[in-house]
């Protein structure tokens, strides 16, 4: 047994010397060319797939700075105003400062609520998330500038916004930076290379690396209630990828090797997500830009003169007057028998609050105009309805012949008479045209 690892061992001894003599040739070949070598480490050093794309849209990513009306009269400093040094965002995978202001506040004033980036799209046009944008008295893009110490600052508005695939285009007059190339998200493939450019924590212009993980991902991006009060779960298809995304990276671009626009980061998971003791790591979610492309179309027809300060449909803000005209001439009916929704179900959202619809004359104006019966009319001109009078003040403030436009929520189901609610109804808009209707009670 001995003799045995003895001329084994000699065995590898002579073969760890013909390796030494293989080393020893293959460096002296190398010595005889010391100028293709110094060229091989030079190019090495200095080529990347990455390199000439970041150079070609880096200048494109902008800071988008959102700015709201506080009031606190509390006192406490700025304590409560920045979680404790983290960024707000880090408890939802947002990234998104805090919405608390500093904390010192004693009146109503405009203070920055947070910071995301964004994306140039058009000439004078940039792309964001929505909820970067949500609920702004007043928005701000901020370029930085080479050999600048404080960024160029231009005023922004919003041209068009889609809430729940939680994109919005803004309008910023006087932008000159250039546009970047919009790609097809559509032909992505699992594993190719990506970058990512946003200012995650006041990092500006971050560049981060990676492939994409995974592509057609349903995630479940939010849960909102909307201006009728019914909650909606919003999800979205959505692209996964390694490339990291922090706080402040929402809005930015996520770009291919040839510098397209092939997504925008949204939003990255956290462990407590999960649970307190998950570990996460390089899970990111991007928006696809073919999903984008139709708000960024309706951004750039969208009129822009009278700008948009907030990320709310202004058309939205419309509202009838509620005032008795002097000039009726009888009393106009819409032909229907109503009254106010209520129960479990309004007031855990699964349905909106509004006007039920029980009966619906036949040849009334609301039948001509196509209001069924179990319809919830929820919006009359502009004007949210919560109860039977809101509808009866907007109808008595108008004549004969004039016109209506109404918004239900359908859902075709008796919902007094039936204990399985629908979650699957949708909003319809309707036109109707007031008539004299006397054996009608409404």
């Amino acid at each position: 047994m001995l003799k045995k690892i003895w001329n084994r061992k000699n065995t590898l001894g002579y073969i760890a010397l013909a390796l030494a003599c293989l080393m020893v040739g293959g460096l002296l070949g190398t010595a005889a060319q010391p100028a293709q070598a110094a060229d091989s480490v030079m190019t090495a050093s200095t080529s990347s797939p990455f390199t000439e794309a970041i150079a070609k849209v880096k200048d494109s990513v902008v800071g988008v700075n959102n700015y709201q009306l506080v009031r606190n009269n509390y006192g406490y400093g700025n304590g409560y105003g920045n979680s404790f040094g983290f960024p707000w965002s880090d408890f939802f995978g947002y990234g998104y400062g805090s919405p608390y202001g500093n904390g010192n506040q004693d009146s109503d004033r405009e203070v920055k609520y947070g910071s995301g980036s964004g994306v140039v799209v058009a000439n004078e046009y940039v792309m964001t998330n929505y909820h970067v944008v949500d609920g702004a008295s007043s928005l701000e893009v901020s370029v930085e500038r080479e050999g600048k110490s404080d960024p160029d600052l231009f005023k922004a508005t919003v041209a068009a916004c889609d809430q729940d695939l939680d994109v919005a285009v803004l309008y910023v007059p006087g932008l000159d930076l250039a546009p970047v190339a919009l790609g097809d998200s559509d032909s992505l493939q699992v594993g190719e290379l990506v970058f990512n450019i946003g200012n995650p924590i006041g990092f500006n212009k971050t560049v981060t690396a990676g492939i994409i993980s995974g592509l057609n991902r349903e995630i479940n991006t939010d849960t909102h209630t909307d201006r009728y009060g019914r909650t909606t779960n919003v999800v979205n298809t959505m692209i996964q990828t390694d490339a990291a995304i922090n706080s402040g990276n929402s809005g930015g671009g996520m770009f291919n090797l040839n510098g397209e626009l092939v997504g925008i980061p949204t939003l990255k998971y956290t462990g407590s997500r999960y649970s307190s003791s998950a570990t996460v790591e390089s899970i990111g979610m991007c928006i696809p830009v073919n999903d984008a492309k139709a708000v960024i179309e309706k951004g750039l027809n969208a009129d822009t003169s009278a700008g948009v300060s907030s990320s709310q449909d202004s058309s939205a803000q419309n509202s009838a007057s509620g005032t008795v005209r002097n000039d009726l001439q009888g009393r106009p009916r819409m032909g229907v028998i109503v009254t106010t929704l209520s129960g479990a179900a309004v007031q855990n959202g699964i349905l909106p609050r509004g006007v039920y619809v029980t009966e619906v004359e036949s040849g009334s104006p609301a039948e001509q105009a196509g209001l069924q019966p179990y319809d919830i009319i929820v919006e009359a001109n502009g004007t949210v309805l919560t109860t039977t009078t809101d509808l009866t003040s907007i109808i008595g403030s108008l004549k004969e012949g004039d016109q209506v436009a109404l918004k239900v929520y359908r859902t075709g189901v008796d919902l007094y008479n039936t204990t399985d609610i629908p979650t699957d109804g949708e909003y319809v808009d309707l036109t109707l045209t007031l008539a004299i209707v006397d054996a009608i009670a409404q």
